[in-house]
């Protein structure tokens, strides 16, 4: 375990944005589709850190510590109140 601790501490953030492409288009940045194995792994780095080294509070993100964070209706309420999420016009629809 810590080798893995190792890799995280020295990651720099692009290869962690890299890693998280790749996880959400499921393939490399060459177009080689991420096996399973692959995909599984990359999203432990991840959560990893996120964990580790982003001081993350949005509802389901990783915190410090590993844990989830899942914020209450009313939290969510108030972090999105007053932004439209779409408008659209009667003619439109």
């Amino acid at each position: 375990m810590n080798d893995i601790n190792k890799v995280i501490d020295e990651m720099p953030e692009e290869v962690y944005q890299r890693l998280v492409s790749a996880t959400e288009l499921g393939k490399w940045e060459d177009g080689t589709v991420l096996s399973e194995a692959q995909r599984e792994n990359t999203l432990q780095v991840i959560m990893l850190y996120q964990a580790r080294k982003l001081k993350q509070t949005d509802h389901f993100t990783i915190g410090a510590g590993g844990s989830i964070n899942e914020l209450s209706k009313t939290e969510l309420k108030k972090q999105f109140k007053g932004e439209a999420i779409a408008e659209f016009k009667e003619a439109d629809i």
